[in-house]
């Protein structure tokens, strides 16, 4: 006997997640191990029940489509039931994920699905795929809202308003904020170029601060400085540092 395909519907519209599953009933290959109407419970099913297939929603409440799969490590084929923009689109299709913008045919479907049981049994990953796709996405450079972290199996959601400052850590960023510190495998650049300009500073080749964290600047010694935040912390300041935080100040 064939193995069935392991299969989770992501969408927080029950309607749209109906859809699925009624295409799917069609395909005697495919075995429905669960559906989920949020990242959050996503991430766990994805854990517990490691499925072949995951049909992903894009815009949904409390995390992203995107936001969720930072926080997978081994993910499975991927088929997107989107109605996200063209840009996304054009990502999809230049990493070689397939998608089904919404609303879709039972034909459309088929086609995707046709194509992710075929990388399935070639024992496809698309670990790389997704990683890049991400990459991709990331490349728009719009500014952060929020940052989702995973530690341990607790997924938290930062808004940017509660950031004090950032401190890079090799391959990761400790995120200092008002719910805590959390550590997300980013890089100081990938927060410089997404964290708004008007809000955040980077004042050290290690630290980015929200400036209205600052409480004082300090001359340590020539051309060498130092910020006291308004917690207590004191950060170092390099020289292009200081020079950026006088213009905003004067």
């Amino acid at each position: 006997m064939t193995k069935k395909i392991k299969t989770i519907i992501i969408d927080d519209e029950k309607l749209a997640r109906d859809v699925v599953k009624s295409y799917l009933r069609k395909n005697s290959e495919i075995d429905l191990v669960g559906e989920c109407s949020d990242g959050f419970d996503a991430v766990k099913k994805i854990n517990d029940l490691k499925p072949d297939l995951i049909f992903l929603d894009i815009q949904m409440p409390k995390i992203t489509g995107f936001e969720m799969l930072e926080l997978i490590e081994n993910p499975p084929i991927i088929i997107f039931t989107t109605a996200f923009d063209q840009y996304a689109l054009k990502a999809f299709e230049v990493n070689a994920t397939d998608y089904l913008l919404k609303p879709f045919t039972q034909e459309r479907f088929n086609e995707a699905l046709s194509k992710a049981i075929m990388l399935i049994s070639e024992k496809s990953t698309s670990t790389k795929k997704i990683a890049s796709l991400v990459k991709h996405v990331e490349s728009k450079k719009e500014p952060l809202e929020r940052v989702v972290v995973k530690m341990n199996q607790k997924i938290s959601v930062i808004p940017i308003d509660d950031i004090h400052y950032l401190e890079s850590q090799d391959d990761y960023v400790m995120i200092y904020s008002s719910k805590g510190n959390f550590l997300k495998q980013k890089t100081m650049k990938f927060f410089e170029e997404h964290l708004n300009p008007i809000q955040f500073i980077r004042v050290h080749r290690s630290y980015i601060v929200k400036i209205d964290q600052i409480k004082q600047i300090e001359l340590l010694e020539k051309e060498s400085y130092k910020i006291t935040l308004i917690k207590g912390n004191q950060l170092p300041v390099s020289k292009t540092g200081y020079q950026k935080l006088k213009e905003i100040f004067n």
